[in-house]
């Protein structure tokens, strides 16, 4: 009844094309080949759930658990060990632009710790999500983080010195409450 094309549609699956009854199924359109795995999914032709999880599950799949979307960075709990958090992560995030560097929360990081020099006000990070999302682990990488370089850029080199020159966006961490 009516017309086929709009009731149905192609699937492309390993056998071969499919046609296929869309029994109210919403299609969205796919991005094309390139943007798989893109490093910011503000850069995807179509920006739709699928299209957001399609990118996301690729670029998971390559133990590559940070991926910005537009000015966020969306961290996927990996469930295992993975050397993102070292020193020579520090070592390769600090002083950089973020279009300079893979998407990571170091990058985040130093943006706002820079930003902060420059420009003298405040700075906020939020870091949100679900029960397992990785929100502690990460607030504590970004403190690592902090600490580390305004560290190297004060002379500094003792912890306590480190955490001293980082505390006004070390303050809003203890400021912050999980709901």
């Amino acid at each position: 009844k009516g017309n086929l094309t709009d009731q149905s549609m192609t699937v492309r699956t390993e056998g071969g094309d499919e046609k296929v009854a869309k029994n109210g199924i919403q299609v969205f359109p796919r991005n094309p080949v390139k943007f798989d795995g893109a490093e910011d999914m503000a850069d995807l032709s179509y920006l739709n759930e699928a299209g957001v999880l399609h990118n996301m599950r690729t670029r998971y799949q390559h133990d590559l658990i940070h991926t910005y979307s537009g000015l966020f960075c969306v961290i996927v709990n990996p469930y295992k060990w993975i050397p993102v958090y070292t020193q020579e992560m520090i070592d390769a995030y600090s002083g950089k632009r973020r279009n300079e560097m893979a998407p990571h929360v170091f990058a985040v990081a130093d943006g706002a710790y820079r930003a902060l020099l420059a420009n003298k006000q405040n700075q906020s990070m939020l870091i949100t999500g679900e029960s397992g999302a990785v929100k502690t682990e990460n607030t504590k990488k970004v403190i690592q983080y902090l600490a580390t370089i305004a560290g190297r850029s004060g002379g500094g080199g003792e912890l306590e010195q480190q955490i001293v020159q980082a505390n006004p966006i070390l303050e809003s961490f203890g400021n912050a409450k999980t709901i």
